[in-house]
């Protein structure tokens, strides 16, 4: 476990926050919620079949002491939960027996929590796609600004050093505005979280030092995301800059050659990648031959904390997670 995450963990202790599991089948899932429990990182609610759920937790020897196990076919708010689907989605042609039968899904379930103010935030995707996770939190607890989407990064981090990565799990191509947003979505977690707030717009291009379509769009993004940081943003004090390719981004020798006088580039910690083809082919190198822990798809942008795990996890994975969508529900 590194420094970061340690110290993510012990915020959430001390925010005690209630999160949803709703992956009861998943083994991995049950671990996490009796090890989050027994360290008090979580209040845990766990959905699913109570006496499967309960047989996994006697054969493993681990206490249900302090953990809620909710069925949501045998819920008493069922009802309840599938009459605000029905009102948060009418309008798009669903029909109050459609809304009954898509609430039983128990990620749908779970964010109709959060939206009844019965949970604080949910940790899926164990045994899910990142569409089975993203869909319901877009459609109930929606996005937190109509003129932003919501985004997704990782956060990457080894020893000391902590970097956030994005967008790595959701948008496939940004235009230049997305791209600005996903900077400043990012800049505002990352000061959330502790991490300083110096911003990178990545490509193969530093400075101009090649053209083409995508490098222009790049520059304009970076163009958009510093007059959001010196406007709306300022009281962050982040600091933007770009295009800059990573080496410039990250190595301070290798900026004071390629970009001299950066005020961001050699010790960037948020870094912005132009597609998601880069961002998730750069978190999973980072992972896997740099030794990296990775924490994510984290979204960002909505109104309550829905966070996303790869289907590759671990029982840790699952407790970091849990321990930084607490965090983010504070």
């Amino acid at each position: 476990m590194t420094k970061f995450i340690a110290d993510v963990i012990a915020k959430a202790k001390g925010a005690y926050k209630t999160i949803v599991l709703p992956e009861g089948e998943d083994i991995r899932v049950l671990e996490a919620a009796y090890r989050a429990t027994k360290e008090r990182i979580a209040r845990i609610i766990v959905l699913g079949d109570e006496g499967e759920i309960s047989a996994k937790f006697a054969q493993k020897g681990w206490s249900l002491e302090g953990i809620t196990i909710v069925d949501p076919l045998k819920s008493d708010k069922l009802a309840a939960y599938a009459s605000l689907f029905y009102e948060l989605r009418k309008d798009k042609g669903v029909s109050e027996e459609e809304a009954y039968k898509t609430v039983q899904n128990s990620n749908y379930f779970g964010t109709l929590m959060i939206k009844a103010g019965d949970a604080d935030g949910m940790v899926s995707g164990a045994a899910h796609s990142t569409a089975d996770t993203v869909r319901p939190a877009l459609q109930v607890i929606k996005s937190a600004r109509k003129d932003m989407a919501v985004s997704a990064f990782f956060f990457m981090s080894k020893d000391d050093k902590t970097f956030i990565f994005a967008d790595s799990g959701l948008t496939p191509n940004p235009d230049e505005k997305g791209l600005a947003d996903i900077a400043m979505q990012s800049a505002q977690t990352a000061v959330q979280f502790g991490i300083v707030p110096d911003v990178a717009m990545l490509s193969y291009s530093t400075y101009g030092s090649a053209k083409g379509e995508l490098v222009e769009k790049v520059q304009n993004a970076t163009k958009i995301a510093k007059e959001k940081a010196k406007g709306e943003f300022a009281d962050l004090g982040v600091k933007v800059d770009g295009e800059l390719q990573a080496d410039a981004a990250l190595v301070d020798t290798v900026a004071k050659s390629k970009a001299p006088g950066s005020e961001v580039a050699g010790h960037a910690k948020v870094l912005i990648f132009p597609d998601l083809n880069a961002g998730n082919i750069a978190y999973k190198l980072v992972q896997r031959l740099g030794g990296y822990e990775a924490y994510g798809p984290i979204l960002q942008g909505l109104n309550g904390p829905i966070n996303d795990l790869s289907r590759g996890c671990s029982a840790d994975d699952i407790i970091g997670t849990i321990a930084i969508t607490a965090v983010q529900a504070i």
